[in-house]
């Protein structure tokens, strides 16, 4: 704030470099004048009344405005013509040179340009006379008489417009002066026209001294038409200046540019210095100090107006103006030094009876203008244009960041992901890739069924924060909705991406507590990278949500996209309406797998697993068909289904004397349906098979996710006489003291760790761990996936009952495990009452 001002006098200065050579000429001249003309002085009364006559002519000024500089067009000419032609030279030019210093006086105007503009008077003056007696005279008034008149003034002129160029370009440089010379041709007309009323004063006074009477009353007559025509062409000004900062406010509120369109056409409005916006700081927007100052590109993030003149505009709730013109508090107005502004207007802006900030203008244009109380109304009056268009901005700008938000966690929805993400394709640079990811929150629905939807709020909330704030910088971070956040940045690779998508799920990993229950927050991540994967944003979008599927299968994993996982997708979804009509026509198949004892090996019972041929597609995996099941609302009837063909075989081996237990797998999904205990209830005493000769079994993460919800349905089938067996146990994040509170008869180890404990201690170890402590809570342990016969002397080393696998049968359909009761099955187990002992084991 400081160096400007002193810059400002600097340059101001500089004037001096123009004002002494012109000092100098004005010298010399009124010194050769002085000498040579004879006489040199006239009669002092007629020179006085020239002199007042000079002046009255100075009053009525039109101010031509050049940058910060006024610049004064006043019709001096006509007195000056008359004097050179009655007066002697030396007189004309002490007249004239008075009528100047009284005239700058009382316009109080610096030194610099005080001193400038009365050298110049002189100077111009001096010549002029000095012309006027060179050039031969002519007798009366005649033609000859104009010319060389005509010649004496156009001299004063152009010394006075070389000057004045001269001087604002070494001020305000050389385009300041450019812009002068382009207004010099009207400024130029109004010297001829004074030229010509000069001279018809002339010829009226050679005619009859009486004609000063008739030209006083036409000059008073000027004066008043002159008053009444620079009052209607600054109303005219305004109107029409006031239209185009509304038109301007119009076109600039919807595109980011209002401010800058405001504060420019408000500083050419007011003709001020600086133009000047205040607004504090409101919810997401930062505080705003903007300035658009004259002469200067841009906006400057500073203002000239102090400060204090805008808290007391706050806090009063009114304008304040200050200046020599607008008076002000005297304790305001000693606010405003030398260097800081001559006269400042801030006017509050309101929105209802709030104040939503200031619009300041300092410096009135030129050093002769000042803002007078005319100037306040027509400010407020923009200032109540300005207070509605910005909060129109603003308010646009609410619905825009809304419609590219999420409300939840204010993170950037999906619309603003997407564009991001084309930004970023659009702008890759070589030798680098754009990563998508998705991390899709493990059993969110889960928290929002057990704890309620605010739960679940809270635990969206507390991801998006966990991942905002252990992203790189340059990463974006946005929700696709749902339980779904997309991350996406510029990275080297595709495996650098894969590395990072598990770097931060291992970072947003913690306990989440809520009041007294402890949640494990997991995601399953999905990754896709650009060029890779597809080069348009709802491409990878799409793509990176099929990785992220695919993740789940996997709990805990991270899975970069393939295009295998979307023919499995694809393959998937045309499934759905072929699905319906294979469980209406009977297409579905139940195999069984044997369930044997380790230790004696005798056949326990079996595990019903449903098989789908299709007609197309051949033989469709089993973790295709429930998934379409589960998703098309059809995994009851597809549950039904097998329970109904396990309960039925149970039934007719129990009438054939072998009592055999079927065991059905059930999806995690089924436990939340209330009505299926009951419906178990019904299908055992359709069958008519004992309740402990059904196991159900589901798998861990749907017994074990952290909630109360699968228990009352788990408590309710175990009242049946149902048995209960966790599944695939081992694969989720599940402690084996969580076995405990579940009503559960038995636990089967998952086929990964048992086919692994004859090569891998640390699969042994886990196998062992497992079927120790299940034992001491009473459970029986069924081991999945038994290949070898070296995997068969481990489990019986280390204790565990039962088994299953290719060791003992693949899964057959009844037909063929029919005859491999008969290949294998002792006929002489099968009489007795106990249960049925293999014969061979190959």
């Amino acid at each position: 704030m400081t160096s400007r001002p002193r810059a400002n006098r600097r340059r101001t200065e500089y004037a001096w470099l123009i004002t002494g050579p012109l000092a100098f000429c004005a010298v010399v001249l009124c010194v050769v004048l002085g000498l040579t003309a004879d006489p040199a002085l006239g009669e002092w009364p007629l020179t006085l009344l020239l002199t007042v006559a000079m002046v009255a002519a100075a009053w009525p000024t039109i101010n031509v405005v050049v940058r910060r500089q006024a610049l004064a067009v006043i019709p001096t000419e006509i007195p000056l013509v008359v004097a050179l032609y009655v007066l002697p030279p030396l007189s004309v030019v002490v007249a004239y040179t008075a009528a100047t210093v009284v005239v700058q006086l009382r316009r109080k105007l610096p030194p610099a340009k005080f001193w400038f503009n009365v050298s110049l008077a002189a100077a111009a003056t001096s010549l002029a006379a000095m012309v006027y007696k060179l050039l031969p005279a002519s007798e009366g008034v005649g033609p000859g008489t104009w010319g060389v008149l005509l010649v004496a003034v156009g001299a004063h002129t152009l010394l006075t417009l070389a000057a004045v160029v001269a001087v604002i370009a070494v001020v305000q440089g050389w385009q300041a002066g450019r812009e002068l010379l382009l207004a010099a041709p009207p400024m130029l007309l109004t010297v001829a026209v004074n030229l010509s009323i000069g001279l018809l004063i002339i010829i009226a006074l050679a005619g009859t001294p009486w004609a000063v009477v008739l030209f006083a009353g036409l000059a008073v007559a000027f004066a008043l038409v002159y008053g009444s025509y620079t009052q209607f062409m600054r109303q005219h000004r305004t109107l029409a200046e006031m239209y185009e900062l509304t038109k301007a406010m119009t076109e600039s509120g919807s595109d980011g540019t209002l401010i800058d369109a405001l504060l420019v056409r408000i500083r050419s409005l007011m003709q001020a210095e600086y133009a000047t916006l205040w607004l504090p700081a409101q919810g997401r927007h930062p505080e705003v100090l903007l300035t658009a100052q004259e002469g200067k590109p841009g906006l400057l993030d500073s203002a000239r107006t102090p400060a204090k003149l805008r808290d007391t505009a706050v806090t009063r709730q009114e304008t304040v103006a200050v200046g020599s013109r607008l008076g002000g508090d005297l304790e305001l107005r000693e606010t405003l030094g030398r260097d800081t502004a001559k006269d400042v207007i801030v006017v509050p802006l309101r929105s209802g009876r709030a104040v939503i900030g200031t619009l300041e203008v300092a410096n009135r244009l030129g050093d002769t203008n000042f803002f007078r109380a005319s100037d306040i109304t027509v400010f407020e009056t923009v200032a109540a244009h300005a207070a509605v268009a910005l909060e129109n901005s603003r308010l646009v700008d609410r619905l825009r960041h809304d419609a590219y938000h999420d409300g939840l966690t204010r993170l950037p929805n999906r619309r603003r992901i997407l564009g991001a993400l084309a930004e970023a394709v659009r702008i890759r640079a070589p030798g680098e890739v754009v990563a998508l990811l998705l991390f899709d929150v493990d059993r969110l629905r889960q928290v929002n069924e057990a704890l309620g939807h605010a739960a679940g709020d809270k635990v969206l909330i507390e991801v998006a924060d966990r991942l905002r704030g252990c992203v790189p910088s340059a990463a974006l971070v946005g929700r696709a909705g749902g339980d779904e956040f997309l991350v996406t940045l510029r990275l080297e690779s595709a495996e650098a991406a894969v590395e990072l998508a598990g770097q931060l799920r291992e970072q947003i990993r913690d306990e989440m507590v809520f009041d007294s229950l402890t949640l494990d927050v997991d995601t399953a991540v999905g990754v896709v990278v650009h060029p890779d994967h597809g080069d348009a944003p709802a491409t990878l979008l799409q793509r990176v949500d099929v990785a992220a599927t695919a993740a789940k299968a996997v709990p805990g994993s991270v899975q970069l996209y393939s295009p295998a996982l979307e023919s499995r997708s694809l393959h998937r979804l045309s499934l759905a309406g072929d699905l319906r009509s294979a469980l209406d026509n009977g297409e579905l198949e139940v195999y069984y797998q044997p369930k044997v004892t380790l230790r004696d090996r005798r056949l326990v019972g079996v595990e019903c697993l449903a098989r789908w041929e299709h007609p197309t597609h051949g033989a469709v995996a089993p973790g295709d068909f429930v998934a379409v099941a589960e998703h098309t609302g059809q995994l009851g009837r597809l549950t039904e289904f097998v329970l109904r063909e396990g309960l039925r075989r149970s039934r007719d081996w129990a009438h054939g004397g072998q009592s055999l237990a079927v065991a059905v797998n059930l999806s995690a999904r089924t436990l939340t349906d209330q009505r299926f205990p009951e419906r178990v209830r019904e299908l055992l005493e359709e069958y008519g098979v004992p309740a402990q000769l059904l196991t159900l079994e589901v798998p861990e993460a749907g017994v074990l996710d952290g909630t109360e919800r699968p228990i009352p349905t788990l408590r309710r089938l175990r009242d049946l006489g149902v048995r209960l067996s966790v599944d695939d146990f081992g694969t989720g994040n599940s402690s084996l003291a969580h076995l405990r509170r579940l009503p559960v008869h038995e636990v089967k180890v998952d086929h990964s760790f048992v086919q692994g404990m004859a090569t891998d201690p640390g699969d042994l170890a886990i196998v062992n761990a497992v079927v120790t402590l299940s034992q001491q809570f009473g459970l029986t342990v069924v081991a999945e996936g038994v290949e070898s016969e070296l995997t068969l002397e481990l489990l019986q080393d280390i204790g565990c009952e039962v088994g299953q696998g290719f060791l003992f049968s693949r899964p057959l359909p009844f037909e063929r495990l029919e005859a491999w009761f008969g290949a294998q099955i002792d006929p002489e187990s099968i009489s007795s009452n106990e249960l049925p002992r293999l014969r061979v084991v190959p």
